[in-house]
């Protein structure tokens, strides 16, 4: 016959002993995810009351709330007699394996730390890298959003993107215009330097000071090369080309400079 009374007088101390362990074990649960969720939103605070900027908030925050979430299971197995010694090398052993399969996106995403941390460019600037040209419309916490000049929506991988020369044609407040003009021989160069330059002087959105820069080039069997070069805001670069263009083309129509001759070569 079971003596029950013998079995629940060496099974008590154990359920007192595991019981207080595992009502312990919940309420660390209950505080820690408290203290968590306070410190979190402690460091939000402090985040927004800095101007960092929003998605490297996302960064620190998931990061933070990771390690103490971490550190909050730790504590528990702790309170159950868990040796956690070997726990954290068993957990670091396999964040190395996450880590090493994971190379790729791990290393985008810390790109994508640096890009926002050091600030080669932000949202909304024309930048050249990896390849592409476009507007930035957003840093994810894998990849840049770029959209091209001609409307494509590319996404491209922040440690590619990192990793290569980066052109931030937003980042000056003074941006030139690069034209050319071929005089044919025969031209009056003086004369002709003067109507383009001020031509060039009277487009829309040209910056008075540094004002237009027009001079020769250089000479070629076909003519003088006369460079233009009119600075304007970044944002108008465009239409101040497309401007030039058109007044380097009215300038020569009215002046009835001739076409310039191209060299044959007979054999």
């Amino acid at each position: 016959m079971i003596d029950v009374a013998q079995i629940w007088t060496q099974l008590s101390p154990l359920l007192v002993r595991y019981g207080l362990r595992v009502v312990g074990a919940i309420a660390l649960f209950i505080v820690g995810r408290w203290v968590i969720s306070m410190a979190m939103r402690l460091a939000r605070r402090s985040m927004i009351a800095r101007h960092i900027d929003p998605t490297l908030q996302r960064y620190l925050h998931s990061i933070g709330g990771v390690a103490l979430n971490m550190l909050l299971v730790i504590a528990i197995l702790a309170q159950f007699g868990v040796e956690t010694t070997s726990f954290a090398a068993l957990m670091a052993a396999a964040g190395l394996a996450i880590g090493t399969a994971w190379g790729g996106l791990l290393a985008n995403f810390a790109a994508g730390a640096f890009l926002l941390i050091l600030r080669p460019f932000q949202v909304g600037d024309l930048i050249s890298g990896a390849g592409v040209t476009g507007r930035v419309d957003e840093i994810g916490m894998f990849a840049t959003t770029l959209t091209t000049a001609d409307g494509v929506k590319t996404y491209v991988g922040n440690n590619k993107l990192f990793a290569d020369n980066i052109q931030n044609f937003s980042a000056s407040a003074i941006r030139r215009v690069d034209r050319t003009m071929l005089l044919a021989h025969g031209v009056d160069i003086d004369d002709a330097i003067a109507k383009i330059r001020a031509a060039a002087v009277a487009i829309p959105n040209v910056l008075e000071t540094p004002a237009p820069e027009v001079f020769v080039l250089e000479f070629t069997p076909s003519g003088t090369l006369i460079a233009v070069r009119p600075f304007t805001t970044p944002d108008n670069v465009i239409n101040v080309g497309i401007a030039t263009n058109d007044a380097i083309r009215h300038v020569a129509r009215d002046a009835g400079f001739p076409v310039p001759a191209v060299p044959q070569l007979q054999v």
